[in-house]
Parts: structure tokens; C-alpha cells; sequence
């Protein structure tokens, strides 16, 4: 005989409960003939190792998946070496699509803050070179924070809140967002975030205002240059066409 008093809220009394015999325990074997979909074993025979289809079903494919960007990301990196041409200097270091690979990349390289002076980081949407002359950079333009030498910890965190904000697609026109660059110099890093199209004034004046939301610059102001401004004169000559 065999005890089915217990329920989900607790035990009933012995004398509430049915008992339900058992029955010829040679009849057990046919009772018994498929489990969740899977043929027993019978006689003396013993299970070395679990089926393929049981190891399967209990696998959590959550956790075994990694979690996809919206865009592949290039990694740049440019070195100063007068010997060469600033392309010649230019070096694709990889390239990630996922949000456990980008974490890869960024643990793996040094922080702005250890560059060298003249040293750069850009992080770019896939096909788009970090130089003006590209075809989805030419009529675009950057928006540009200048941040102070003497704080490190604060330049590497600039840098890494800003690649988050831009991969993750927290901007609100991030379609028109093409890449981020670090410049390492002497006086100041210059943080900047590149969009496509310097006319799209509606966008434009969007991502600047979510850049100093989501980045909590405060009173600090960022401005934005046009390339093709850039182009022709050079550090504090270029004109800013927007400050915020």
C-alpha cells in the first residue's frame, strides 16, 4: 500500500486519505514505460551518461546566448609616428556586435588615460573610417567636450559613459551618430562624438542636449564643429556653429 496524502497546502489526515495498492511489483516495469518522452532503461542495464536530448532541455540558453548590439563597432587605434602618413598611422583593431565582446575589447585595451600623448581611440559603426574624407563623415560634424589633463579616473570615465551611451542607442537620432573619438594631447583630452549630417539642426541640438543629460556635465559646455570647418583651419580657429 502506498500513503497520497500529501497535497500542495499540507497533509490531510490519515483517515481522510485513499490508500491505493500497489499491485504486482513485476507489473512496475510497464507502468512505467515512458518517462518525460524518453525510453527507460529495464533489467540490470545502467545509465553511464545522460541523453543528449535530457542534457538539452536543461540547458538555459538565457545565460549561454550573449546579448546583441544594434550595430557592429570598429575599434581604432592611431599612434603619432612622424615617419608615416596620418593613414599609414590609422590600425583597425577589432571588431564587436555584442554587448559581452565590447566589455572584452574595452578590459583588454589600456584607458585613454595610459595612451601616450597623440595617441587616439575611435570607436565607429562598421564600414566608416574615423577620418572626414569618408563618404557618411564629409558633410557631418562633431560635437566636442574638452576635458582637463589633471583628472584621469574622470577622462576614463567619460570616455567609457559615452561608448555606452552610443552602443546601447540611448540617443534619440542615433541613427545619425557615426562614432566616437579620444584625442590624447599636452593641455587637454578632446572627447567627441561624430554625426553624419551637419545640417539635420533638429538632430544635432538632440544628441547634444542628451549628451550632457546622460553624461551629467552640468554647467560644463560642449560644442559642436562642422568637418568640413576642420578641414581648412585648426585647434581653438575652428568655428563652433552650436554651444550648449
Amino acid at each position: 500500500m502506498v500513503y497520497t496524502g500529501y497535497v500542495s497546502n499540507g497533509l490531510q489526515n490519515a483517515e481522510e486519505t485513499a490508500w491505493v495498492p500497489y499491485g504486482d511489483p513485476n507489473d512496475w516495469s510497464h507502468g512505467l514505460a515512458v518517462y518525460d518522452g524518453l525510453e527507460l532503461m529495464s533489467g540490470n542495464e545502467e545509465e553511464l551518461q545522460p541523453s543528449l536530448n535530457r542534457v538539452m532541455k536543461n540547458i538555459d540558453y538565457d545565460l549561454a546566448m550573449k546579448h546583441p548590439l544594434e550595430h557592429t563597432w570598429t575599434l581604432w587605434h592611431l599612434e603619432n609616428d612622424r615617419t608615416k602618413r596620418w593613414a599609414e598611422m590609422l590600425v583597425d583593431v577589432t571588431s564587436f556586435n555584442t554587448v559581452e565582446d565590447f566589455f572584452s575589447v574595452y578590459y583588454f585595451v589600456k584607458p585613454p588615460s595610459d595612451l601616450k600623448i597623440f595617441n587616439d581611440y575611435m570607436v565607429f559603426k562598421k564600414n566608416i573610417r574615423p577620418m572626414w574624407e569618408d563618404d557618411t563623415n564629409k558633410n557631418g560634424g562633431r560635437w566636442i567636450l574638452l576635458l582637463d589633463k589633471a583628472s584621469r579616473t574622470y577622462i576614463d570615465k567619460m570616455w567609457h559613459d559615452l561608448l555606452l551611451c552610443m552602443i546601447g542607442e540611448c540617443f534619440q537620432h542615433s541613427d545619425e551618430i557615426c562614432g566616437v573619438v579620444i584625442n590624447v594631447r599636452n593641455k587637454a583630452n578632446k572627447l567627441s562624438l561624430w554625426t553624419k549630417d551637419s545640417r539635420n539642426v533638429e538632430a544635432i541640438l538632440s544628441i547634444g542636449r542628451q549628451i550632457k543629460e546622460l553624461l551629467h556635465l552640468g554647467i560644463m559646455e560642449i560644442q559642436y564643429q562642422v568637418h568640413k570647418d576642420a578641414m581648412v583651419n585648426h585647434g581653438p580657429n575652428v568655428n563652433a556653429i552650436y554651444t550648449l
